[in-house]
């Protein structure tokens, strides 16, 4: 069972660390710890609603842990490994512009860390991409956490929302670089963003969507990415039409029957964890019950990292290697 299935259900500059005395949670916590605070630092105090969980900030946090690839990159990103103090869980290999500093960081758990090993961190800030990474079964809800003096930010794909867009993506770093006292930085990165993201459109411009179906894992069904998520506006600004785009979520499942009736044209293969993709390949090439899907007689496959798909820093650049492979005449 993938981890986005589990979720569903229950570059580099030095970083300006400044004293922390973060407040939020409660109007107690915030006057304490604004009492604390001999001075704030430039742009602050910053007040954040994230998911419904409103925090105020007097000053960066200083001792940060991100729990999933993408909200890591999108640290990485603005250039704040050194606000950080653990990382944890990978989908795929960290992008190769980013290795040097994720090097620099320590890694709490090959996925995700128990509370005990969390906490003995001691961190003052938790990041994280899934819902899952706050399950509060393990006692990492942010209830929980915020009650250990512990702020927390869970990546907006996994806010409750009707659709995941690029203005979510921009919203996600400019949030988090205001919350860590570097939106010089994070505006950089919007504006560099959106120029890939309109000179690939100009590429595109004359032609005709393909029509797309994304497996990313499953056997009786197909899980796949319906039009909710961010892996449905890529499909589309990449030149695509998802043909599960009106399933209501980000992640969900299919039945194969649906798959032969929506005939697409291209199936795009996830590609993350211990299935490799050429497993995936020969699994979808060898069903008896798919095999006249244009995608499957024409053997048309494209693949893209896990981390390419969901919210982060990588999704600009994943549009042109998505159009790539969905338009190899036009994009080059």
């Amino acid at each position: 069972m993938s981890r986005r299935r589990r979720a569903l259900t229950p570059a580099v500059i030095t970083a300006v660390l400044l004293p922390l005395t973060a407040c939020g949670g409660s109007p107690s916590t915030d006057a304490k710890d604004g009492a604390r605070a001999a001075t704030t630092a430039p742009g602050f105090p910053y007040t954040v609603t994230n998911c419904a969980v409103k925090t105020t900030y007097q000053a960066p946090p200083k001792r940060a842990v991100t729990m999933n690839q993408h909200v890591t990159e999108v640290m990485l990103a603005l250039g704040l490994e050194k606000s950080l103090v653990g990382t944890a869980y990978l989908d795929d290999r960290i992008l190769p512009a980013y290795e040097k500093a994720y090097k620099s960081v320590p890694v709490l758990a090959e996925e995700y860390p128990s509370k005990e090993r969390l906490l003995a961190a001691n961190p003052d800030f938790v990041y994280g991409g899934y819902a899952s990474a706050f399950a509060a079964k393990d006692g990492r809800s942010r209830d929980d956490l915020g009650s250990a003096g512990i702020h927390t930010r869970l990546n907006l794909e996994n806010c409750p929302q009707d659709t995941t867009s690029l203005d979510d993506v921009y919203q996600e770093v400019r949030e988090t670089g205001r919350t860590f006292g570097v939106p010089d930085r994070a505006e950089k990165w919007i504006a560099a963003a959106r120029t890939t993201v309109t000179d690939t459109a100009a590429l595109l411009k004359r032609v005709e969507p393909v029509s797309v179906f994304v497996y990313d894992s499953g056997d009786k069904t197909a899980f796949t990415a319906g039009g909710k998520g961010i892996g449905n506006e890529l499909i589309t600004r990449a030149g695509g039409r998802n043909v599960f785009a009106g399933l209501g979520k980000s992640f969900g499942d299919a039945t194969w029957e649906q798959v032969v009736a929506r005939k697409p044209d291209v199936i795009v293969i996830y590609d993350y964890g211990s299935t490799t993709v050429a497993q995936k390949k020969k699994r979808l090439l060898e069903d008896p019950v798919i095999k006249d899907v244009p995608a499957v007689r024409n053997k048309r496959f494209a693949v893209m990292p896990l981390s390419d798909v969901v919210l982060g820093v990588r999704a600009p650049d994943a549009i042109e290697r998505l159009a790539a492979q969905l338009h190899p005449e036009s994009v080059k």
